[in-house]
């Protein structure tokens, strides 16, 4: 089976340029199995989330 060129339109532009033989950690090459977490080694739940919500105050 022969395989066509990669499609230069469908390349990610944000994938990470790695050295040859390197593989970016994708869910594939994980240690455990899922989605990898988007917050790295944070462990939950946490003491305490920076997160204030926005109040809307309405104009009479």
């Amino acid at each position: 089976m022969a395989s066509k060129p990669a499609d230069t339109n469908r390349i990610d532009p944000n994938w990470p340029h790695l050295p040859d033989g390197g593989h970016a950690v994708t869910e594939l090459m994980g240690t455990v199995q899922g989605n990898m977490s988007p917050f790295g080694d944070v462990e939950f739940p946490v003491d305490s989330v920076p997160y204030e919500h926005p109040v809307t105050e309405i104009n009479r």
